[in-house]
């Protein structure tokens, strides 16, 4: 059964390819659908998260077998892994109605009290970026996922009254990119509970081998794992990579046809081309390592100077750059401040100062 899309769908990539607003043109129409295309839509497709889909598996199932909705689920974990894709997953597998929201987007509690009041039996709400729901909105959720009610409050001042309306139960699947930011009341409400972990070099191949059978590119294994390989990790910067790719091979070496037929040697000059080098790093990775080991010595060194040594806003260096290079054992965190590692040094080609022993 194709999944469903409600009409409080509010991402893009859910846009029917087949229906052409006024604000669409035939192009971004293609590209949408091009997107769309590519996230799997059943557990047995989707690539990798081998304990939560079988975590998933066993609670769809279940909740299938007694016909009731499933459980809530709350996806926790970094951009770009597969949160959006899980939940369309889990209404797909549930062949429910799929409604998208975000925190951000709910600033008042009649926003959530709309979107709850219109779901219909067995649907399913997914909320990105949940840990930025506001108090009052959250506070709304509470009996809504337990009871599948809700308290409109009616009038103002002494004339105000309270009315409790029910709803058809329905699955509330949250995704965040911070669970600290979560409280606890919220979170205990979810009866599943998961993180979703970085990819490995083999699973990231093969999502790279399944986009390019969809996108009708020409790719061998190794150039595919030449893509995975500088893909930190993640599924949407893999399928990024990928297009960049096919865009090089088209334009330098094409065929016949028009297409360009990728290996590991064109993949690789293609990645270095777009800036990404052997290990994943971007223009702004080697900068921010420049930067602490040939101006500052290798460290310790506040992040708020090495923001502006970097031109960036100090947010966007701690949350999008630093878990990569700390990851990769490029970087450090420290009471003092940020320390490069003798691998920094390394892949800059440099001698790491005495006080790493060697």
């Amino acid at each position: 059964m194709p999944c469903k899309f409600s009409e409080l769908d509010v991402r893009d990539e859910f846009v029917d390819p087949h229906i052409l607003t006024p604000h669409h043109t035939e192009r971004e129409v293609e590209m949408e659908s091009e997107e769309t295309g590519l996230r799997p839509r059943l557990l047995d497709d989707f690539i990798g998260q081998r304990e939560l889909k079988e975590h998933l598996r066993i609670v769809l199932t279940a909740a299938r077998q007694r016909s009731q909705a499933a459980d809530h689920v709350l996806l926790a974990g970094p951009p770009g892994l597969g949160k959006t894709t899980m939940a369309c997953i889990i209404a797909e597998e549930m062949g429910a109605k799929l409604h998208i929201t975000s925190g951000p987007a709910l600033e008042r509690a009649g926003d959530l009290a709309a979107i709850l009041t219109k779901l219909g039996e067995h649907d399913v709400l997914f909320i990105d970026e949940i840990h930025r729901l506001s108090r009052s909105v959250e506070e709304i959720m509470y009996p809504a996922m337990e009871d599948f009610q809700i308290d409109i409050v009616v009038g103002k001042g002494p004339a105000a009254s309270s009315i409790r309306l029910s709803l058809p139960p329905f699955t509330l699947v949250g995704a965040t990119t911070r669970t600290g930011m979560i409280t606890g009341p919220l979170r205990d409400r979810f009866g599943l509970v998961s993180r979703l972990d970085f990819y490995d070099e083999e699973e990231l191949t093969a999502i790279v081998l399944r986009a390019a059978r969809i996108l009708n590119i020409t790719i061998d294994g190794d150039g595919a794992a030449q893509i995975a390989r500088r893909s930190r990790g993640t599924p949407r910067i893999a399928n990024r990579l990928l297009r960049r790719v096919r865009d090089y091979a088209e334009v330098n070496h094409p065929t016949p046809s028009g297409e360009g037929i990728i290996d590991a040697g064109i993949a690789a000059d293609a990645l270095v081309l777009f800036g990404v080098d052997a290990r994943g790093l971007d223009k702004v990775d080697r900068a921010i390592l420049s930067a602490l080991c040939k101006q500052f010595g290798g460290g310790p060194v506040g992040l708020t100077t090495l923001a502006i040594s970097v031109s960036e806003q100090p947010e966007t260096l701690e949350d999008v750059y630093e878990p990569f290079l700390i990851q990769q054992g490029f970087l450090s965190r420290t009471p003092r401040g940020r320390i490069a590692m003798p691998a920094a040094f390394e892949h800059l080609h440099m001698t790491p100062p005495e006080r790493f022993p060697s």
